[in-house]
């Protein structure tokens, strides 16, 4: 995304600042003006548009319109054509050093407006290059002074505020961040409502700004809020490119990956279809483009538990991987192929298909890693734990050597590797590997999200043990961390508050138990509907809170609603249903003052997401359709 952002940046740069004199004219200056006397002012106050542009467009001064002056020229007109060179040294400087320079012999003739243009333009080129945020930084300062000095809304002093806010996402400031793109986004509705520039003037600055939310807010883990801006980005995009162009299937492409990276398969789905489309129109069937948009659709049939076709588009974009003999990605792709034939139950193909790829990696790669962890997943899936565990610990001797080299994707290795000593019972060493993997985690602020999950699991895996005391604290961080990362709906929250509501009724609190397993229960009834197997068992637990706290009215009221919802599963839940009817009647006879034995109260762990692979899969927590419970 930020790699988008920055394209837009350098087609403003190339641009639209070619034409910083003639905006200058339009929003400030009166063509009767006095002060109009300066080159900056005088140039040609029409704005054309270059056509040439792929994509979105800006306006552009026309050049050539200055007149050829006299040998002999007064004192007055010397001084202007002084200017006019240096103003012309500046515009037609094409690294950063030779606009620093002409920059340097401009401050001693032009005013603070003025110079505050040139800053504008030479802040946009030095946060395009990224080599030093910190001098972009100060240039976007000036510019941003000098252009607001009035308070008057302008689009040159949104362009100020989009790249103060570019910059400070570079350096990590992304509260700073996040407020001068507000204004910014502020600045440009007003400008838009009171119609003081054009729409063909705001939509570039307007798609800069959504597009750099977007990367800020993710970032900083605020996902759901994220995809809000990214959508506004691409909605602008389908308005002024063409409907087949190459850019705009980037976008739909980017908007899938989003999507999918929050869990939201079914909303990734058409993006992710209708970027196949626009590029096997334009770019033809054995283009790049091409393979990565069918890698990306394959993420999201994997994530919809639809292997056979996740399975057929890795096998697509294969081909055209080797054709083009892209041998990195061609290898990574071969490892999720792996691990969706894992997925789909056939694990000596898996095997196989592994011990192929293995020959082909070097001996300390993390593609080496990746290899050993997908094989030694098939081998826990076949029972063959002792096998399965020497490949996770060559995996882990891979990796331990790449912690500071390669933090984030160490981390996700750790945490796809705990989740097969969680399946073996090995329950110590799992949560040994997670704790490696928070600790990585806490020192990325924009892996939030991830740390949420991997505190979740943790979490979970304690209170599985029985060490519930020492499970709260893991699973209440998680539940804010995820709140504000994926939204307070999204039902990875609700399952860290059933566990968190479980946690309360061991340690003998049921009014707090009670408040977790509702707030629980709202959000599975909102993002899994009411009849899901875990919504269910979250009303059971509701019930079972009452029922501790001695309010058997409620304990019934929701006991009901289990015993009605297991109903409506038919003869699939046959057996649910008679456990759900029992613990009713004993729930009623409870009522009546008759002691009874108590029914279990079930957590649900946190679904699993293979994280195997960073390149080919989206950094995601959960997987929707996976579930259990503790009884």
């Amino acid at each position: 995304m930020k790699k988008a952002s920055l394209s837009l940046i350098s087609k403003f740069n190339r641009q639209r600042f070619r034409g910083i004199s003639p905006l200058l004219s339009i929003y400030y200056i009166s063509v009767n003006s006095p002060s109009s006397s300066s080159p900056l002012h005088s140039m040609d106050r029409r704005i054309q548009f270059c056509a040439k542009t792929p994509g979105l467009v800006y306006p552009c001064r026309n050049l050539g319109t200055l007149v050829e002056k006299p040998n002999q020229l007064p004192s007055r007109q010397r001084k202007l054509k002084e200017k006019s060179d240096l103003e012309e040294a500046f515009e037609s400087a094409k690294t950063s050093e030779e606009m620093l320079r002409a920059f340097k012999d401009m401050e001693s003739c032009f005013d603070e407006r003025e110079l505050g243009l040139a800053s504008l333009k030479i802040g946009l080129k030095l946060d395009q290059e990224g080599e030093d945020p910190e001098k972009a930084l100060s240039f976007a300062d000036k510019a941003l002074k000098a252009l607001d000095q009035d308070g008057k809304p302008s689009i040159l002093v949104a362009m100020a505020l989009q790249l103060m806010g570019s910059v400070n996402y570079s350096l990590k400031r992304f509260n700073d961040s996040l407020g001068y793109l507000n204004r910014a986004n502020k600045l440009l509705g007003r400008l838009e409502e009171d119609r003081v520039a054009s729409v063909e003037d705001i939509r570039p600055v307007m798609h800069a700004v959504q597009l750099e939310l977007g990367n800020v807010k993710t970032a900083m883990g605020r996902r759901e809020e994220a995809l809000g801006n990214l959508k506004k980005a691409l909605e602008i995009k389908e308005m002024t490119l063409e409907k087949d162009s190459k850019e705009l299937g980037l976008a739909y492409r980017d908007l899938a990956e989003a999507y999918a990276s929050v869990l939201n398969f079914k909303e990734a789905l058409p993006f992710g279809l209708k970027a196949l489309e626009i590029h096997r129109k334009e770019l033809g069937n054995n283009s790049v483009e091409v393979a990565h948009d069918r890698r990306i659709l394959g993420v999201i049939y994997t994530g919809m538990e639809e292997h056979e076709k996740a399975l057929e588009q890795n096998e697509l974009s294969q081909k055209i991987l080797k054709n083009w003999g892209l041998s990195s990605e061609l290898l990574r792709s071969e490892i999720d192929a792996a691990n969706m034939q894992i997925a789909l139950g056939k694990y000596d193909e898996a095997i196989n298909t592994l011990k192929g790829i293995v020959q082909q990696t070097d001996k300390d790669s993390e593609n080496r890693a990746l290899v050993f962890i997908s094989m030694g997943k098939a081998l826990c899936n076949q029972e063959r734990f002792a096998d399965s565990k020497r490949c996770l610990e060559i995996a882990c001797g891979i990796l331990d050597k790449k912690e500071t080299v390669s933090p984030i994707e160490v981390a996700e290795a750790y945490s796809e590797i705990s989740m097969q000593y969680e399946t073996m019972n090995e329950f110590e060493i799992a949560i040994s590997l997670l704790k490696r993997s928070l600790a990585l985690l806490e020192q990325q602020p924009q892996e939030q999200h991830s740390e949420g999950s991997v505190s979740a699991r943790i979490g979970w895996l304690l209170l599985l043990k029985g060490e519930v005391p020492q499970s709260i604290p893991y699973l209440e961080s998680a539940a804010e961390i995820l709140k504000e990362s994926f939204g307070s709906k999204h039902f990875g929250v609700g399952y860290i508050y059933n566990n968190l509501g479980a946690a309360y009724l061991e340690l003998d609190r049921p009014q707090s138990a009670a408040q977790m397993f509702a707030v629980a229960k709202d959000i599975m009834d909102v993002s899994l509907g009411p009849h899901h197997v875990d919504s269910i068992e979250t009303c059971q637990n509701l019930s079972k809170a009452y029922s501790a706290m001695g309010s058997y009215p409620l304990a019934i009221e929701f006991q009901q609603r289990v015993v009605d919802a297991w109903e409506g599963h038919g003869a699939s839940a046959e057996d649910e249903l008679r456990e759900a009817q029992h613990i009713l009647e004993e729930l009623k006879t409870k009522a009546r003052g008759t002691s009874t034995n108590q029914f279990p109260t079930k957590a649900l762990p946190l679904p699993q997401h293979s994280l195997a692979s960073r390149n080919s899969h989206p950094n995601v927590p959960f997987n929707q359709n996976s579930a259990g419970s503790m009884r």
